[in-house]
């Protein structure tokens, strides 16, 4: 009675290659749905499967426009009264906009401009003028003053007024 029990035993190899390898098939798909699980929950969505929302006419429309400045050559003096005397203010004013038409027309009513810009320059006090606070507050009046002149001739507003040297003694 003499069996051959070499059969038997092959089958039993094969079935343990193929339970290891449905173990590391198991996974490796574990692994790459808890990856893929954990980028889609972190907002990140899965590379490549992402519904881009900037097209490139949106990138396009976006283009930087820098800001052009108008020097005003001649500075700007007036007199200021401060403790009872008169003193002096001397500003050399820049204008900055992005728009490169509000500063062809602010070149074309320049006269009306500073003449504006020393009626306001005048009215400010001398004390006041000493102060950083005092000078960013004029910077803003002569802002508000230039666009009144523009915005009354019908053209476009700058966006800042600037100074180049300042003044008070």
């Amino acid at each position: 009675m003499a069996e051959n029990s070499a059969p038997e035993a092959a089958p039993a190899k094969k079935g343990k290659l193929k339970l290891i390898i449905l173990i590391t098939v198991g996974l490796i798909l574990a692994i790459a749905l808890s990856v893929a699980g954990t980028l889609w929950f972190l907002g990140g969505g899965l590379p490549g499967m992402g519904d881009d929302t900037e097209t490139e006419e949106e990138v396009a429309g976006e283009t930087f426009s820098p800001t052009v400045y108008l020097e005003i050559e001649k500075a700007l003096v007036t007199t200021v009264q401060g403790e009872g005397r008169q003193r002096y203010a001397q500003a050399y004013v820049a204008l900055g906009a992005t728009d490169p038409q509000a500063l062809t027309a602010a070149k074309l009513h320049l006269p009306l401009i500073r003449s504006q810009l020393v009626m306001v320059l005048g009215s400010s006090g001398f004390i006041e003028l000493q102060t950083p606070e005092g000078r960013q507050g004029l910077a803003e009046t002569m802002l508000a003053t230039v666009n009144e002149v523009l915005e009354q001739e019908g053209e476009p507003g700058v966006n800042q007024v600037l100074f180049r040297n300042f003044v008070v003694q």
